[in-house]
């Protein structure tokens, strides 16, 4: 199904402009008219990570005439594996002007607008308004639902993607252009539970995947903003790397949607960090008293090696994070095997236990197991490995 054109086309193209999109403008759907809309079109990248990357370059590279990058982080030398809009040079800058230094070099006859901040409930209906378009690259849920509920309030369509490891997922929510376009609610009423699904900071994903999915929602925003096509408005592609298979799910407005349902009880921006939960009610109970820092681990791994302390050090991470980096004298016993019970057999009743993780987050989760199985002493180290390799010892690689 085809949609009108969400752009009136610009005036005229400039003689630079015609011999640059020369290949767009021989396409019949496209021609003269349709780059003009793109050259008239006011399109938002939220975050210029991996799937930003692709959508920055490639909108740029299209003639999207005023790109915003929403960005609030600095680059990082991870980050390089799948973000390539930024290089080595980069790092420690910006992302938001690293992308935008970037976009001059692809395209300097387009206008960009940087916002350095962090999207929250007091800023993203400002920084929305006046686009034509969202593309959302964000990669964590709370983000997503509330950019969801702002383009919704402000009647704005945004192309949606999601990547994880080898497996990426794309769609555009616009139940402003049609009754029975679906929202992001309508696919995913409620999160999912907290720690149920890693980030891709936990859980890796293939640097190639961000290209496949970010060119899928250029190709989406191209063609929302010409009309030309049919955009996955009530449709959910789904994308797996390994087998290269690409499918197309059916996706419903919910008449029951709680904000663009028959009786929305979302009437406005909500608390999306209470909404979705960093971790479980369980695991934010059994951390209250029982998280020490890094700096007090270190101390205590000093005293159980002079002989005046003893504990056992559990790392609950993958084998594969094991193999990057580690806390000296600790065990490996990922998370799966508390949750399916095998290692509560392996700890020993004797001693304190003490947990972590990367982050602090899947730690706390098994803390929770673990103090419910009688270790009442148990304790997790907050800001995990991370924090170690930060404050302790630098001379290991981060991740």
């Amino acid at each position: 199904m085809s949609y009108p054109a969400l752009v009136e086309p610009a005036a005229e193209l400039s003689v630079d402009e015609v011999r640059r999109y020369s290949r767009h403008l021989i396409i019949p759907d496209v021609g003269m008219t349709g780059q003009k809309r793109l050259k008239n079109a006011k399109v938002l990248v939220i975050g210029a990570g991996g799937l930003g990357s692709p959508g920055l370059l490639y909108l740029a590279a299209a003639g999207v005439g005023t790109i915003g990058i929403a960005e609030f982080d600095e680059v990082d030398e991870s980050n390089l594996q799948r973000q390539v809009i930024h290089g080595q040079s980069d790092i420690g800058r910006p992302k938001a002007e690293s992308a935008k230094d970037s976009i001059a070099e692809i395209n300097p006859l387009i206008d960009v607008v940087v916002h350095n901040e962090r999207l929250d409930n007091d800023n993203v209906m400002g920084i929305f308004e006046g686009y034509d378009l969202i593309v959302d690259g964000t990669d964590n849920f709370a983000t997503r639902y509330m950019v969801n509920d702002a383009a919704y309030f402000l009647g704005i369509p945004y192309v949606w993607g999601s990547i994880y490891r080898f497996d990426g997922q794309a769609s555009v929510f616009a139940p402003m252009l049609a009754d029975d376009a679906p929202c992001y609610r309508c696919l995913y009423p409620e999160p999912p539970p907290p720690g149920m699904v890693p980030s891709c900071a936990e859980g890796g994903v293939l640097g190639v995947l961000c290209a496949s999915i970010g060119s899928i929602q250029v190709n989406e925003a191209i063609k929302l903003l010409t009309g030309i096509g049919d955009p996955l408005i009530g449709r959910l592609m789904i994308y797996d790397a390994l087998e290269m298979e690409y499918r197309k799910l059916k996706v419903r407005k919910d008449p029951n949607c709680a904000l663009c349902g028959e009786n929305p009880t979302v009437t406005g921006l909500i608390d999306y960090d209470a909404f979705c939960g960093a971790v479980s009610d369980e695991a934010a109970d059994a951390a209250v008293g029982s998280t020490i820092s890094v700096t007090q681990l270190e101390q205590m791994l000093k005293e159980r090696e002079e002989g005046t302390g003893d504990f056992v050090l559990v790392d609950v991470r993958e084998p594969n994070e094991f193999e990057i980096n580690r806390i000296p004298g600790s065990v490996l016993m990922p998370k799966g095997d508390f949750l399916n019970g095998s290692a509560l057999e392996q700890l020993p009743a004797d001693k304190k236990v003490v947990l972590h993780c990367k982050s602090g987050v899947r730690s706390a989760e098994v803390l929770a197991i673990v103090k419910g199985a009688g270790y009442a002493d148990a304790v997790h180290v907050g800001g995990g490995v991370v924090a170690w390799v930060d404050q302790v010892d630098p001379s290991q690689p981060s991740y």
